[in-house]
């Protein structure tokens, strides 16, 4: 008898209340289990931190464009690891990428090209997807689901819906990192854009204005998973952190190590689907790149930089291509890169827009190197990016939470 009480003690019923009779007159009192004590005040906290959706989506959008902002250079940095055509490849180590570029391009042309897309795509994107976060989170939480999952699905989808802001200035962004300063003399990229606004006013003419989205659902594949498991492992270390100072107030190195850190991992464990993403994104179609080149040598009179447009025709021949005449593409291939029309470091031709194709002909010729080429970098990259921008978006939070921009009634 007394054993079953301690079992019952130990191990309570899910569905029975335990009542516990202290001796006293009157009623046994309801015990109230340790456990479920921690669940009512995790409900708690969360409740506590629900900011107004106006607060969320200012300071995940300052938060955001800063951190991307800071570490766009080593972001160049990983799109030419990821990018470059050259056999043997020019860049190799982090380290060595980011000095070439810096001396040989400088710091605006070079390590900060794309610059542009990237703040305006920032912005934008990040206000849109805190705010679709926060709503997807709350909504999934009353709900009666867990939260462990409701932090994961948001984060799917406040990615999906931010999607349509930041492909394409995600697709800029590349290209123009990869092609470095106009008529490069460096680096043999296949293009050769002005300025942002002549990139995509190229690209729209020449491809279609379809092209902006082009790598979209590779986009996809590495943004979604990128941003859920990214939130999903900041919620987690931060409520880790704050059971373990006892307080909600962790401190400042704890909010930098839980927001560096769940970003790193995120980008480690999604860096394969970012390198299939890049040469998507970056890739040549032979019958675009030679209108476009006819297009500038009409304008600008010969071609400056020959050795681009030839890289850029050259394929190897095959049977069909010796007896027939050339097909156009029966999907329009983006002019950002050299992915698909050059030799991957010695692998075959690129030419898919599905990325799980593109993961087992990667893995085929470059093996597991290949899918986690520029990993350096992107991690350095998503855990600083990541811990800037959680970090001001929790001190922003508290900022507006004292000087608020909207009445709370």
């Amino acid at each position: 008898m007394v054993l079953a009480r301690v079992a019952n003690y130990l191990f309570p019923s899910e569905t029975a209340p335990q009542f516990i009779d202290d001796g006293r007159e009157g009623p046994a009192y309801q015990y109230q289990e340790p456990r479920r004590e921690a669940e009512v005040m995790e409900q708690e906290d969360i409740e506590e931190s629900r900011p107004p959706y106006l607060h969320s989506m200012l300071a995940g959008g300052l938060g955001g464009t800063t951190g991307d902002m800071l570490m766009h250079s080593l972001d160049t940095v990983k799109t030419r690891q990821q990018g470059d055509p050259h056999m043997p490849p020019k860049y190799t180590s982090m380290g060595s990428t980011y000095h070439t570029i810096w001396r040989q391009e400088g710091v605006r042309r070079g390590l900060y090209s794309g610059v542009t897309p990237a703040f305006l795509g920032s912005f934008s994107g990040t206000v849109i997807f805190f705010g679709m976060y926060e709503w997807s989170k709350r909504k999934m939480i009353d709900a009666g689901l867990t939260p462990g999952l409701a932090y994961l699905s948001a984060g799917f989808v406040a990615d999906l819906a931010a999607s349509p802001l930041y492909v394409p200035s995600e697709v800029l962004k590349t290209r123009l990192q990869l092609q470095g300063r106009y008529n490069n003399p460096y680096f043999h990229s296949g293009y050769n854009y002005r300025s942002t606004l002549n990139a995509a006013r190229t690209i729209a003419r020449v491809e279609g204005f379809s092209a902006l989205f082009y790598g979209y659902k590779a986009t996809l594949f590495r943004g979604l998973p990128f941003s859920a498991l990214q939130f999903a492992f900041y919620e987690q270390e931060q409520k880790l952190a704050k059971a373990w100072v006892g307080s909600n107030d962790i401190g400042l190195p704890l909010q930098i190590l839980t927001g560096a850190s769940a970003g790193g991992m995120a980008g480690v464990i999604t860096c394969p689907l970012d390198v299939v993403k890049t040469r998507i994104q970056t890739q040549l179609n032979p019958d675009s790149t030679h209108a476009s080149a006819a297009a500038a040598g009409n304008k600008k009179g010969p071609n400056p930089n020959p050795a681009v447009h030839h890289h850029a025709l050259t394929r190897r021949p095959t049977s069909s291509s010796q007896s027939n005449p050339p097909l156009k593409h029966a999907r329009p291939i983006s002019t950002s890169g050299p992915s698909t029309a050059l030799r991957q470091h010695g692998s075959v031709t690129l030419d898919t827009s599905s990325v799980f194709t593109g993961l087992k002909m990667i893995y085929k010729t470059e093996g597991i190197a290949g899918w986690f080429r520029g990993v350096g970098p992107r991690a350095v990259w998503t855990s600083v990016q990541s811990g800037t921008m959680l970090v001001m978006y929790q001190v922003l939070l508290k900022y507006f939470q004292s000087h608020p921009l909207i009445s709370e009634d």
